[in-house]
């Protein structure tokens, strides 16, 4: 039954969930049956085994509206992690906003390597450079339990986000935060172990390719960098520098293509890395500049 609107009324969930998948299909959107269960889930309050539990459940009024109106959204390309307000990264699940970049399974190599780098009880010291939703900064506070960070971010509205997920997640009381560039930041010098960061590094070719989940609905300023992809990079070693304790650690997630570059740039001996790598992420793709200050 269809009410004036065009919508589906007094429908069963089984019956919601294969129209949506199929709208979703026609709109070209990934995985469509899974991003119409995910929808569902949060539109009818029910996990996806409640889904199948109550595929003959007629929903009703508000939360049928709600379904329809997240079905519309996702099929003119929101991303789901947006319609969900959340998304799983480390086995954690991290509120996201448009005010912040979603994040990405790839990302979580800067922290396996944290985890190779560090004990769990080390008292380790800490900033993240760019800290978006904070997920590197409360997940690392959240698997070294004796650790307390800096989390930095030009971006307010970011920073609000990532102190939401820190009380979320237990670690508000051993992070700070602080709004600011980090390319220009004054931190103490040779305090920390560590510093972890996911700067822009999207050129501007590469931004034009991407696909409209990104570009209609990500931030453009936590994504894009000058220059090649690098402005952002050149700018942060040398704060990471000064920050870094000798044989202080900075893991950097970089583009795909930049391990060549971001290796000459680390090397550059006006900045005391006393080695670098380029770690690969998931895809065997390089992902992450490691570099080591030295003694």
């Amino acid at each position: 039954m269809a009410s004036a609107d065009g919508k589906r009324t007094g429908a069963l969930i089984a019956e919601l969930l294969d129209e949506a998948a199929r709208r979703l299909g026609d709109a070209g959107v990934d995985a469509p049956r899974l991003s119409a269960e995910l929808l569902a889930g949060k539109a009818f309050g029910l996990s996806r085994l409640g889904l199948i539990m109550r595929a003959k459940d007629r929903p009703q009024g508000a939360q049928l509206d709600a379904f329809h109106a997240l079905v519309s959204r996702r099929a003119a390309g929101e991303p789901v992690a947006y319609l969900l307000g959340e998304r799983e990264f480390f086995s954690l699940r991290f509120r996201v906003t448009r005010d912040v970049l979603i994040p990405r399974p790839e990302t979580e190599c800067l922290i396996e390597q944290a985890q190779r780098l560090f004990a769990k009880d080390f008292p380790l010291r800490f900033a993240d450079f760019g800290a978006g939703s904070g997920c590197l900064a409360v997940t690392l506070a959240h698997e070294f339990r004796q650790a307390r960070g800096l989390a930095v971010d030009l971006s307010e509205p970011a920073l609000e986000v990532a102190r939401a997920n820190a009380r979320d997640h237990g670690v508000a009381e051993r992070l700070e935060f602080m709004c600011a560039d980090f390319t220009e930041l004054a931190v103490a010098e040779g305090g920390l172990d560590l510093v972890v960061a996911n700067p822009p590094y999207v050129t501007e070719a590469e931004y034009a390719e991407l696909s409209q989940e990104v570009r209609g609905f990500e931030p453009r300023e936590a994504l894009v960098s000058p220059e090649e992809g690098l402005w952002h990079l050149r700018g942060l070693l040398p704060a990471a520098a000064r920050a870094l304790k000798p044989l202080g650690r900075l893991l950097c997630e970089i583009g795909s293509g930049q391990g060549e570059a971001a290796l000459r740039l680390a090397g550059d001996p006006v900045l005391g890395f006393s080695g670098a790598a380029i770690l690969k992420d998931y895809a065997g793709l390089d992902r992450v500049l490691f570099a080591t200050k030295g003694a």
